[in-house]
């Protein structure tokens, strides 16, 4: 069967503020024990992810069930695996998750950006969910071109980021810099769920979209499985 990485961020802060981030919980990986597929847990330093009090606010009972796991939590939480811990060869998919904190440590990571582009390499897919995009947004493929140039995506709109009042706050726009380095960035309206999948390439625009994402994802996995 395939595996899949699923990539979790450690920034704890809005940089610069004392306001708190992290991973916005989400129900993906109940999706993926529902359907039998294995997973790891990769962040960028590895080791201890940080929850955004934000997603918590948004838990139903599939969601707390997983967090209440204590494989979750130990794999997931308290001992991610590093990048360097990482066998590209392993895995079928990798998934970025979503939360604020991402936008400062999944962009410009060249260990999680080889990750991605050998699994993409050897016909794996790049997902993502709302902000997990910014892992996407800079890797580049073996040409040297962006690997979303020419590509439809998905991810936290620009309109999403103002009214979560956080346009000011983040050091990019995940829409602006899609569009910039060639992707085709396409959306729903705000906070409705959507995903979109191009080719290798599956994204879902926001919090509300994992399960949009899930249901292009996982039967695709069970396909090649």
């Amino acid at each position: 069967m395939p595996k899949v990485l699923i990539v979790h961020t450690n920034v704890t802060r809005y940089q610069g503020t004392t306001d708190p981030t992290g991973l916005w919980l989400g129900e993906f990986v109940d999706e993926l024990q529902k359907a039998g597929i294995d997973y790891d847990f990769v962040s960028p330093k590895g080791g201890f992810v940080p929850l955004d009090p934000r997603g918590m606010k948004y838990t139903d009972e599939s969601i707390l069930t997983i967090y209440e796991q204590p494989d979750y939590v130990q794999r997931g939480l308290v001992a991610t695996l590093k990048p360097s811990d990482i066998n590209p060869a392993d895995y079928a998919a990798i998934y970025y998750t979503g939360g604020h904190g991402v936008m400062w440590d999944f962009p410009d990571n060249p260990e999680l950006q080889t990750i991605a582009r050998e699994i993409y390499n050897h016909g794996g897919y790049l997902a993502s969910v709302c902000h997990g995009i910014a892992g996407l947004l800079r890797i580049k493929n073996d040409d040297g071109q962006y690997l979303i140039a020419g590509k439809k995506v998905t991810g936290f709109t620009t309109a999403e980021e103002i009214i979560a009042g956080k346009k000011k706050v983040v050091p990019f726009l995940n829409q602006e810099v899609a569009t910039q380095n060639g992707a085709q960035f396409v959306q729903k309206r705000f906070y409705k769920p959507f995903a979109v999948q191009d080719g290798q390439l599956i994204t879902g625009q926001n919090p509300f979209s994992v399960r949009e994402v899930t249901k292009r994802l996982i039967p695709t996995l069970q396909n090649n499985g």
